[in-house]
């Protein structure tokens, strides 16, 4: 791949590892396997990049990819893949460079997001992304309005469970 190509998806990875950090941080509690996700996201990122549609959004794009990459990841809980392709560390530490300081709040967010199935998971990386319905509905190919639907009941359920502790 030519340089030109390497810079320009480190230049994307760069400006976008908030997409890679939030899922990783959503499909995984433990730190080693965020970063093992993390590599695999990077890696099928990396693999589809130079085929990147750019008539597509990217972060739609990104988003695709590092959702099914970690939906997969989570379903291969017994068995791992024996070859992981050895990815550049500048990549890696693209994203194990972004902390995040938790207050009481979000770590009962994150917690309420945890318990939620793979679909509602990723339903709910991407609202609190400030994604429209419309292109949540793309990236996970489901309806704008069951996007609505399904958003509208899970924060109704985080509504009553965030009431219940502050009591």
């Amino acid at each position: 791949m030519p340089k030109s190509d390497k810079t320009a998806f480190v230049e994307m990875l760069e400006a976008n590892k908030g997409i890679v950090f939030k899922v990783c941080n959503t499909y995984c509690r433990d730190v080693e396997d965020q970063k093992d996700l993390a590599q695999d996201i990077i890696v099928q990122l990396w693999r589809s990049f130079p085929s990147y549609d750019h008539s597509r959004k990217l972060s739609t794009w990104m988003y695709s990819i590092a959702l099914n990459v970690a939906i997969s990841f989570v379903r291969k809980s017994t068995t791992r893949r024996k070859y992981t392709p050895v990815v550049d560390s500048q990549f890696v530490d693209i994203v194990a460079d972004d902390a995040v300081e938790q207050n009481e709040d979000l770590a009962l967010l994150q917690q309420l997001i945890s318990e939620l199935d793979e679909l509602n998971k990723a339903l709910m990386i991407l609202y609190l992304d400030g994604n429209s319905h419309e292109e949540i509905g793309r990236i996970l190919n489901i309806s704008k309005s069951n996007v609505g639907t399904k958003i509208n009941r899970i924060k109704k359920t985080f509504k009553k469970r965030f009431e219940s502790v502050e009591e």
